[in-house]
């Protein structure tokens, strides 16, 4: 019997700069009729438990203590009566500030291990912008009202910045704007003081250390500055120094002018008429930014989720379906975890033995990697005609360009826009030496550049569960 549904129960894990905390969700798979090889897409998501908010814990200003953390989710699960053991999908993400810490990917694999059988570890700017605008509810409003609509999640270290059009994520940014890079003991007295902040007195003449008394005149003018620079970027581009200096990655890209604006994070909750009292700047910096609103030209609107938003993005909108086509090697073993994605530009039109190999040879160069050293996924869009004939000449190519990948038993992933991972896969069973050690996917959308983790098959080794992420540790 022909199963078309599919239940994944999914966690999302985020450490941020100010606090921690994690959401189990319950991701209900049916088939796509309208896909060539009837695969499976995520029909409906239902959050099922939220966890407690805690502050991150820290041993030191750059180490995360990694028994308290590991302590506390461990916690959550056995509130929400959930075991580990259950989990099939998901993500732990280590945000903002917390990224830079010098153990935050050691946190990240430890959380993502002992969460479930396929989490995964991620960390960067534009991965987070993009789970964020999912979480928050945007991306589903600009598909359901026909417009386009910019998220800014502000967390503790970092402002996540998007773009979602119709559905979907067209362009990401980031800028290191947070409410806790200053936070402040009773007597008023600097207790933390991040990198940017610094940045951001030196900027404006002022010059405090940790331990000094700050004058409310001098934070208002100091967070003032922060709210300035993040208003900049969302009508962008970045063009004071200052603006520049704290970006974390490229400006955004506007396809038109917006329609409405949202944002979310824990600064959110000030920004919509939240209370709390937390000794940093949050609450000042959600004052600041509504001051500053009038310049976007658009409403802001009140999300679906603040401080949850990216939260839940990684528990409910990491994974990513292959089709259900594919081609295995039945000896793989999964997870096969952290593989960089390369992009091969391979034009049918131009198909031949010295175009396909010459294109390989350049995705592995422009990201210097050494063909045969280690595990990649060669992401085509559609290279080729499913004709017997270009098969077995694609095949034959990809062949000849991979001698040191065949000859040292790695695993060799081919990854396909369009609907022809079982076509290829078995020609080149058949007509070239590479007898095991070949997985070949289809109808998954990636990027040049983008890391993956893929699960083992399910549906009768059919369709695989593919975790699109990015895997930049600030300190790497």
């Amino acid at each position: 019997m022909e199963i078309n549904r599919i239940e994944l129960l999914s966690v999302g894990i985020d450490v941020g700069s100010s606090t921690s905390h994690l959401v189990f969700s319950k991701l209900i798979l049916i088939r796509d009729e309208h896909s060539p090889t009837l695969k499976f897409k995520v029909k409906e998501r239902q959050i099922i438990h939220e966890g407690r908010i805690i502050y991150t814990p820290f041993l030191d200003d750059n180490t995360i203590d990694i028994d308290k953390l590991t302590a506390f989710f461990k916690e959550e699960f056995e509130l929400a009566g959930i075991d580990p053991e259950d989990i099939q999908s998901g993500a732990v993400i280590v945000t903002g500030e917390t990224a830079k810490k010098h153990n935050a990917p050691q946190i990240a694999e430890a959380l993502s291990k002992d969460a479930g059988k396929f989490v995964a570890a991620t960390a960067g700017p534009n991965f987070e912008s993009l789970l964020a605008a999912m979480g928050s509810g945007a991306t589903v409003r600009s598909r359901t009202l026909k417009k386009t609509i910019m998220t800014c999640d502000i967390g503790g270290g970092t402002s996540n910045i998007a773009i979602s059009k119709n559905g979907e994520v067209v362009s990401t940014s980031c800028i290191s704007v947070g409410g806790r890079l200053i936070a402040i003991d009773p007597d008023g007295k600097i207790c933390r003081l991040n990198t940017p902040a610094v940045k951001v007195m030196h900027s404006i003449g002022l010059d405090y250390k940790i331990g000094d008394f700050i004058p409310k005149d001098d934070l208002g003018k100091i967070v003032g500055k922060l709210a300035e620079v993040l208003i900049e970027v969302m009508t962008g581009p970045a063009r004071s120094p200052l603006a520049k200096e704290l970006m974390l990655t490229e400006d955004l890209t506007f396809p038109g002018k917006m329609d409405e604006y949202i944002f979310s994070g824990g600064v959110a909750e000030f920004i919509y008429g939240g209370l709390g009292q937390f000794n940093d700047i949050g609450e000042l910096l959600a004052a600041k930014i509504i001051a500053l609103t009038p310049l976007l030209k658009a409403p802001v609107v009140e999300p679906v989720n603040k401080i949850r938003a990216t939260v839940i993005g990684a528990g409910a909108y990491s994974l990513s379906i292959s089709g259900s086509s594919g081609f295995m090697d039945e000896r793989l073993s999964f997870p096969i975890r952290n593989i960089p994605v390369l992009r091969v530009d391979v034009d049918q039109s131009q198909l031949s033995p010295d175009h396909i190999v010459s294109q390989i040879n350049l995705a592995f160069q422009r990201y210097g990697i050494l063909e045969g050293q280690e595990t990649v996924a060669l992401y085509f869009n559609d290279p080729v005609k499913v004709n017997y004939a270009d098969l077995e000449l694609f095949a034959k190519s990809v062949e000849s360009a991979l001698v040191n990948s065949i000859r040292n038993n790695i695993p060799v992933i081919l990854i396909f826009e369009k609907d022809v991972a079982c076509s290829v896969g078995n020609v080149m069973r058949r007509e070239t030496s590479l007898k095991n050690n070949l997985l070949s996917l289809d109808e998954l959308s990636l990027n040049d550049g983008d890391w993956i983790d893929i699960s083992a098959p399910l549906v009768g080794r059919q369709v695989f569960p593919v975790t699109v992420k990015s895997l930049v540790f600030p300190n790497n």
